[in-house]
């Protein structure tokens, strides 16, 4: 059965292959991107972000099958805060009302085993609580230090996850029928992370961080068929999982601590 799928970051890395899988079986895919995309829009805008409904509604006709936001920043700087949490938390609320004519609507988000590092409380708090101006502050604030800057991408995604935790069981996600998840990759060779696994020192740098005992830096078409099955009519009862798959970097940072 062909589905209708809005994928986020669909121009590059983790968002591109999981685009061309689902084409691949014959899905319809509406990529969002900032270029080379079927909707072009910049996730710190707001504006941009109102009008990627606007346009997923009239290519879509109204009615999606699944919503998969990839699209994500590295950098230590404010912007990651507009994309990775707030353009994120955007795409998935903003699109929700139109996977209300699906038969299994399903919704899904990249996080990050890098939430496991250390980050910023201060930063977290206002992300959760729904405040951009004072989050986009904050990590104006943090960028200053080079110290600061590196907490701002943990702080992103770990706010993600604890949102999706948050959110998957609340009536408009789990009582309409929408399992919402995440998965949290590791290290996987994608533009954000071209600079450091093409040199041995910064493999190594990268392993000290994400220990990766299973197969070691993988390809993002690894994550890419996580996305498709957590958004696929199979998925009836995942809800609200962080999903690592890290290659059991979060078992060497966490080891049972979850029990």
């Amino acid at each position: 059965m062909s589905r209708t799928y809005v994928v986020t970051g669909s121009a590059s890395g983790i968002g591109k292959e999981t685009a061309r899988l689902l084409t691949e079986q014959g899905h319809t895919v509406i990529g969002v991107d900032v270029r080379d995309a079927d909707v072009v829009v910049d996730l710190t805008v707001p504006a941009d972000r109102e009008r990627i409904v606007r346009e997923v509604t009239e290519r879509s006709g109204g009615t999606i099958d699944a919503i998969v936001a990839v699209a994500g920043l590295g950098l230590p700087v404010p912007a990651t805060v507009a994309v990775n949490y707030f353009g994120m938390i955007a795409t998935l609320e903003d699109l929700r009302p139109l996977l209300a004519g699906s038969d299994a609507p399903r919704a899904a988000g990249v996080s990050s085993v890098a939430s496991l590092l250390p980050a910023d409380d201060e930063l977290i708090d206002l992300m959760l609580a729904g405040d951009e101006a004072g989050a986009l502050a904050r990590a104006a604030t943090l960028a200053e230090t080079d110290e600061g800057g590196s907490l701002i991408y943990s702080s992103t995604k770990a706010a993600f996850a604890r949102w999706i935790r948050r959110n998957a069981t609340k009536p408009e996600w789990a009582d309409a029928g929408i399992p919402l998840n995440a998965v949290a990759p590791g290290v996987f060779v994608t533009p954000m992370t071209a600079g450091n696994v093409g040199t041995e020192e910064g493999r190594k740098a990268l392993w000290e961080l994400c220990p990766m005992p299973l197969n070691g830096i993988g390809e993002p078409v690894v994550i890419g068929h996580v996305l498709v099955w957590l958004t696929s009519p199979e998925n009836t009862h995942l809800c609200g999982q962080v999903v690592f798959a890290d290659g059991g970097a979060d078992v060497v940072h966490r080891g049972d601590s979850t029990w």
